[in-house]
């Protein structure tokens, strides 16, 4: 009867042994390499969907800053705090102007402006200006901050009504469409 015992003892702790390290694996996993995010309303259709799962990549941004098209998961800067999936439109150091629909980058490079090319916009999709960034005004996006803009302009809350958003709220950036399983695939970031 004893070693019934012992080697139930031996099956129970080696179960809750795996359990421990698998819980701590998830959590170190979780809190620094790559998070699970459900994205909620409209704001980035066409490509990204209400209730679509998205895992994001937390390691990247500590080894470069975030890029012009990333798609990016970071704390909302209004109440209620929830995580928020927008595209990087702005650089630090970097002015934008929201003109005739159309978004306007000014930089080093290009100190006259150009107009960004956002393919990934539904056609005939416009830019409107909204309370911290109006129309016909050119927005200085802060040192260590980006301007984040919603894919689907006319209901995303985004950078247009709060600002930017500083790198310290960003989580990660997305990087794998997880669910729905027919949706499965690696998240492409535009290029321009």
């Amino acid at each position: 009867m004893k070693k019934i015992f012992h080697d139930l003892y031996l099956f129970i702790s080696d179960i809750l042994e795996t359990v421990v390290l698998a819980f701590a694996l998830f959590i170190v996993v979780n809190v620094f390499v790559a998070q699970l995010h459900e994205v909620y309303g409209n704001s980035m259709l066409p490509d990204f969907k209400n209730g679509e799962y998205l895992l994001t990549d937390k390691v990247t941004y500590r080894f470069r800053n975030p890029q012009r098209g990333d798609v990016i998961i970071f704390k909302s800067p209004e109440p209620p705090h929830r995580d928020y999936i927008k595209r990087v439109i702005g650089l630090p150091g970097e002015s934008v102007t929201i003109s005739d629909g159309k978004v306007y980058i000014y930089n080093a490079t290009h100190p006259q402006g150009y107009q960004l090319k956002e393919d990934y916009l539904e056609p005939g999709m416009v830019t409107e200006g909204k309370t911290a960034m109006p129309n016909q005004t050119k927005y200085t996006v802060p040192a260590d901050s980006y301007v984040v803009f919603g894919d689907n302009r006319a209901v995303s809350s985004d950078s247009r009504t709060w600002g930017a958003v500083t790198k310290s709220e960003i989580i990660g950036r997305s990087l794998v469409r997880l669910w729905p399983p027919n949706s499965f695939s690696f998240i492409a970031h535009a290029k321009y």
